[in-house]
């Protein structure tokens, strides 16, 4: 079965963010650092880390993308699992030094408590005093905001994933209702669903909004096989010019990466030289071939 990661794209700073996310956030720890040499953008550290049990990954690559609000992550203080108001605005008060409040920390007519707020780093955090009579979802959330071109989309893509990956399903669903101009009746105010046990959210919004889906935020897809790594390519993948060492561009913009799973094992290897030699191979390809890198790792 797949496992869905999200990564994120830093120019120098991913083993300080990775650090600092984790001394802000409960039961969070670093798993693993390489540096992986000799790619386009010079020197590149890799980081693997988890927050609150959810695993992500960062890369120091360059100043090539910025994080912007089209993907967030929603923080799901559910009293029931024993998260208090407290814990929120202490998290809140640690994320906040350097950043900036897209929402203030307040009570909305959805939530008792939500802010949402741009770190330091420019990474976009939602944070929210959750229901506890709701269905119970995971502390951490990606969230997918739709807009400019792909607003009104957010419903499409959403069945569109499910349709994509087989352990997969619709969970709950708020639209827009008339006189909400400028958005549309009917348009998803808020909703949410999973893939291969990763939830995720999706809205759309039609506000005036000056930023898009980018690759400063992608999802790795961990495959098992290539017959795995060829299905999920060809199905996501809809813009030529963005295939490049496993990444690929879906037709709503959202940047994923297709891998196989042994890749990380590879990368994490003691010797240098082999790493190299496998990091040098993922620079040639557009699609991963596994056997490839294989023969290159041995």
């Amino acid at each position: 079965m797949p496992t869905i990661v999200p990564n994120l794209w830093f120019d120098k700073e991913a083993k300080e963010a990775a650090a600092f996310y984790c001394s802000a956030i409960p039961d969070s720890k670093i798993n693993s650092s390489v540096v992986l040499r000799d790619t386009p953008s010079g020197d590149c550290d890799l980081v693997s880390f988890e927050l609150a049990g959810q695993p992500f990954m960062a890369i120091s690559a360059g100043p090539l993308f910025k994080f912007n609000p089209s993907t967030s992550f929603i923080l799901n203080f559910d009293p029931s699992q024993g998260r208090t108001p407290q814990d929120l605005e202490a998290l809140w008060n640690q994320l906040l030094p350097g950043g900036s409040v897209l929402m203030p920390l307040a009570a909305y007519p959805f939530a008792p408590l939500f802010g949402w707020v741009q770190d330091r780093y420019g990474l976009s955090w939602q944070l929210i005093l959750s229901n506890p009579s709701g269905e119970a979802r995971p502390f951490i959330t990606p969230a997918l905001l739709f807009v400019g071109e792909v607003c009104g989309r957010a419903e499409e893509a959403q069945d569109f994933y499910v349709s994509v990956f087989a352990n997969a399903r619709r969970g709950t669903a708020m639209r827009y209702p008339a006189g909400a101009e400028p958005e549309r009746e009917g348009t998803l105010m808020y909703s949410d669903f999973m893939l291969e046990g990763q939830w995720f959210a999706a809205m759309d919004s039609a506000q005036p909004h000056n930023f898009a889906f980018n690759e400063a935020i992608s999802f790795m897809v961990y495959c098992d096989s290539q017959a795995e790594i060829d299905h999920y390519w060809t199905q996501l993948s809809a813009v030529p010019e963005a295939e490049q060492c496993g990444w690929l561009k879906d037709k709503y913009g959202l940047s994923w990466q297709i891998v196989p799973r042994a890749l990380g094992r590879m990368l994490q290897d003691p010797d240098p030289d082999r790493v190299n030699r496998v990091n040098q191979a993922v620079l040639q390809m557009k699609k991963l071939d596994l056997a490839e890198l294989q023969r290159a790792y041995a």
